[in-house]
């Protein structure tokens, strides 16, 4: 891999501010490549005239009860106006008044008047107390294998029941950027050992944390009992029906058992009994394929990697002997349990094998768990699993096979409006909403394929190519789909497509109504009497992203445009206490001109559709892993790659240091940025400027 920054193919391509080097690092320049998905699937256009009746057929007249979702710290914000600092009764303490979006270029964490900010745990801080303090200069895989990783993605603070001072953080670190991490110089004589680092820098930490009571900030514990790092290296446990299948069979594990490491995490959710579940998403950009038909379904390519990891680790490569199916090992849903640092993670094939954005968990009332993931690809699908057994409270030994079997689904959507109203410029159909029916299509039901000519273990393995084969429907980008906590109700963040209604690609439909949708949307969507293992739902789109005051083709449930925070890239998700959603973003700065953010969305009453900005994250960052307290006032993010266009000499970004200059820099500082987890608190002193 070059630190040169002369080959990179977004240069030129990307638009504002969002740099090629991110498209480099994070995904491989996936929108560089060819569309990954090329099957022939039906579209809306083709049963859009159909004009299904979605109250009739669903029967969602009646109300029913919302069956349990959770996480094991699932309070958050409160409902409150955006204009005022007093929570109202019974609400939590994050009353605010919507900033102004922020300049793409202000290196800054920007919070709302009565907000302060601070930093939890940055790149390179030591977790244990024989790890060396971090010194960018002399980095070695040892001394990132005892560090808190790079560009930390999915975030959740898991508080100790009956302290409420102490808990376990835990961040997956999604890739590493080489150019911001290493000296030219250095690089260029020590690729071997950078690229260990890399692999170092990779995976989950897990992280002790302590604060003096509730609503102060937090910091981290080193050499907490419960430290851990997971890495490229660290060996998972594979499960679920294609454990132990010749397509997961290598040389270096000839029982097909057993995986070292996880690549490219991405979102991610904590299950009801504790643990962490995460998606291996860009998985491709790190092997060197065959040039086979399933490798270009999952965006492989017979050339040499730029990272060049086959050049250390031989089973980078499918072209070394024995290592054919060592790809076949990533793209998984992931468990790790944050209470045991000695307990082995788990990648759980019955959940199916693509590009998880994440995975997160609905109780059904029936006891079933069901999880649910985005396939984060242009033209891919969204899933859900549901478990075989049932849901036991306080038995986790039990609850941590719940995702081992069960049956397996993809999303088909239809629209109910006319094919002629739906013509790529998002007008709204003449029945006032984007909305609809669907179907979750079986591809494995009761331990048998329900896909023509696959087995179960080639649905599990190769699960784009079921979806493709059973007519799924081709979404634009679905990353983060969560269930609500307070609602039941499932919200799908479809980040962008800008090749949708392009020649050759899907046309638009009713679910995703916009030609060359660089600013993305949200689908609300309620399964049967709003039981989470029913095969039929319904759906509307709640939002179509973008800056209202310059795009006359966005969209907020009939709220008054001018009355809403711009927002375009739709990303994480996240509620707070209230049920209201909050959406972190992924690309703002190359499409609307503004810092990624944090807002806010209120889903109910006269203000449904109204977007609030929270915060905006400094400049070149993405916005991850939102988590809402609001019971203790605080909201905490993951600030990944801030600084995306800069490089190690020249970097364009100081967060969250602020070391000018390298002969400034003191002990376990950095010129330059560093991926962090921020907090942000009610403020005292009434101090909301940035920092």
């Amino acid at each position: 891999m070059s630190l040169t920054r002369t080959f990179l193919p977004m240069l030129g391509h990307t638009r504002g501010n969002r740099d090629a080097a991110t498209c480099h690092f994070k995904c491989g320049n996936a929108c560089a490549k060819d569309v990954c998905n090329t099957s022939d699937n039906s579209y809306f256009r083709d049963i859009a005239d159909a004009a299904l009746s979605r109250r009739s057929i669903l029967g969602l007249g009646a109300v029913a009860s919302a069956a349990l979702v959770v996480g094991v710290e699932t309070v958050g914000a409160t409902a409150a106006q955006a204009d005022t600092l007093v929570a109202p009764k019974g609400g939590g303490k994050l009353a605010f008044k919507a900033i102004a979006p922020v300049p793409r270029t202000v290196d800054a964490v920007t919070v709302p008047e009565g907000y302060d900010w601070a930093t939890i745990i940055r790149w390179g801080d030591p977790l244990f107390n024989n790890t060396a303090q971090f010194d960018i200069n002399a980095q070695t895989e040892k001394r990132q294998a005892g560090q808190f990783g790079y560009n930390n993605d999915y975030l959740n603070i898991i508080v100790d029941k009956y302290s409420g001072r102490s808990g376990v953080l835990v961040a997956n670190h999604e890739y590493t950027n080489e150019d911001l991490m290493f000296e030219p110089a250095w690089f260029a004589a020590n690729k071997a050992e950078a690229a260990k680092i890399a692999m170092a820098a990779h995976g989950f930490s897990v992280v002790e944390v302590k604060r003096v009571k509730s609503g102060t900030p937090w910091s981290y514990v080193r050499g907490g009992e419960r430290n851990r790092r997971i890495t490229a290296t660290t060996p998972f446990a594979v499960d679920g029906p294609a454990a132990g299948s010749d397509l997961l069979k290598t040389v270096a594990d000839p029982e097909g058992r057993t995986v070292l490491g996880t690549l490219n995490n991405c979102a991610g959710g904590t299950t009801p009994w504790g643990t962490v579940l995460s998606g291996e998403e860009n998985f491709n950009q790190y092997f060197r394929g065959t040039g086979s038909a399933s490798d270009a379904r999952y965006g492989l390519s017979d050339v040499a990697t730029e990272r060049g990891w086959e050049d250390v680790d031989p089973r980078f490569s499918a072209h070394n002997p024995g290592y054919e199916n060592e790809i076949n090992r990533f793209g998984w849903i992931v468990e790790i349990d944050p209470q045991n640092p000695t307990s082995t993670p788990v990648k759980h094939t019955a959940l199916g094998r693509f590009k998880h954005e994440g995975a997160n968990v609905r109780i059904a009332d029936d006891g079933r768990v069901v999880a649910y993931s985005g396939d984060d690809e242009r033209f891919d699908y969204v899933y859900k699993f549901v478990s075989k057994a049932k849901y036991r409270r306080g038995d986790r030994k039990h609850n941590m096979t719940l995702l081992s079997e069960g049956n397996l689904y993809v999303a088909k959507f239809s629209g109910n409006s006319p094919a002629a109203q739906i013509d790529g410029s998002a007008a709204v159909p003449t029945d006032g909403a984007f909305d609809g029916s669907g179907s979750w299509i079986p591809l494995v039901k009761d331990g048998a394929s329900m896909v023509p000519g696959m087995s179960v273990e080639e649905v599990l393995v190769y699960t784009r190519l079921a979806g493709d084969k059973v007519g799924a429907t081709k979404m634009d980008r679905p990353e983060d789909v969560e269930p609500n906590p307070v609602t039941g109700k499932l919200y799908i963040a479809l980040t962008n497509n800008t090749q949708r209604d392009t020649t050759g690609k899907a046309t638009v439909d009713e679910a995703n109504p916009r030609t060359k949708n660089r600013d993305g949307h949200v689908i609300e969507l309620t399964e049967r009497n709003n039981d989470a293992t029913a095969t039929e739902f319904a759906w509307n789109i709640l939002l179509v992203a973008g800056d209202p005051s310059k795009d006359e083709s966005t969209y907020f449930s009939g709220y008054p445009k001018d009355k809403v925070s711009p927002i375009s890239c739709p990303d994480n998700l996240a509620f707070d206490s209230k049920g209201n959603l909050w959406i972190s973003t992924d690309g703002q700065p190359g499409t609307i001109g503004y810092c990624d953010a944090l807002h806010k969305v209120t889903l109910t009453g006269a203000e449904r559709g109204r977007v609030e900005q929270f915060l905006a994250v400094p400049a070149g960052a993405e916005t991850c892993g939102p988590l809402i307290h609001d019971r203790d006032g605080s909201v905490f993010v993951a600030v990944q790659h801030p600084g995306e266009n800069g490089t190690f000499q020249d970097p364009t970004s100081f967060f969250p240091d602020y070391v000018l200059s390298p002969s400034k820099a003191k002990r376990g500082e950095v010129y330059g940025p560093r991926p962090s987890v921020v907090q942000v608190f009610s403020s005292t002193k009434g101090n909301g400027k940035n920092k």
